[in-house]
């Protein structure tokens, strides 16, 4: 599975660690802003006892220029009308990526934490773009991928919601989700209020807020 360190794809994790007897997560640099999410999801992985996979992914840097990677402001492009913060093919990369990894160990399932819900407005969240890419890395490399995406259909609220149901509610405390990389979060940008937004609905506090939490010594998952 995709792990970035954030809110969802942790909560994606605990889904998949709950249906599935092996699991292992993959986690791309590929120079975002908010690089606090690899240490992040490094974090998450080990006390989650998964194998991690850090792919260090630099062509991204070199063909597009967006305000995930970079000091742009973070608004509406005027042209496309798509945030700034989009990064175009992205997820079409990580999962063609992902599923290459899963090829040589014969892992036919492949998660990915993306809601065509509460999100951003990318077109690499919807539902028809990963029908159609399960498609072609299937036909690709002759082999039967299913992707797997259980937030697709949940606002925020109700993956704050899956993610108390799944026992993953403490370890949000060790998520990254602002666009501007800051920590504490900013606060202001789409992403921490959209964060703040579904917890806020769910009624329950973020623990990346709660300072009674002791972030240094996270609660350990059971190795599977």
């Amino acid at each position: 599975m995709l792990l970035s360190g954030g809110q969802d794809s942790t909560t994606a994790l605990f889904w998949a660690l709950q249906r599935f007897d092996s699991v292992e997560v993959i986690t791309f640099n590929y120079g975002q802003r908010h690089i606090r999410e690899l240490d992040c999801a490094a974090q998450i992985a080990k006390i989650a006892h998964v194998p991690q996979k850090i792919i260090t992914l630099d062509v991204l840097s070199q063909l597009t220029s967006n305000a995930m990677m970079s000091d742009h402001p973070i608004e509406i492009n005027k042209e496309s009308q798509l945030p700034t913060t989009f990064v175009p093919g992205r997820n079409l990369l990580f999962v063609t990526l992902a599923a290459t990894y899963a090829y040589e160990r014969k892992m036919p399932n492949i998660v990915i934490g993306v809601s065509q819900v509460d999100y951003s407005g990318y077109p690499d969240c919807r539902e028809e773009t990963l029908k159609s890419l399960e498609k072609t890395i299937t036909l690709g490399m002759a082999f039967p991928f299913m992707i797997h995406a259980p937030l697709l259909y949940k606002s925020k609220q109700e993956t704050v919601l899956l993610a108390k149901d799944l026992g993953a509610l403490d370890y949000m405390a060790y998520t990254h989700t602002c666009y501007k990389g800051e920590s504490p979060p900013c606060g202001l940008c789409p992403a921490c209020q959209l964060r703040a937004k579904g917890f806020e609905v769910a009624g329950i506090v973020d623990p990346i807020y709660d300072q009674t939490r002791q972030r240094s010594n996270p609660p350990d998952i059971l190795p599977q």
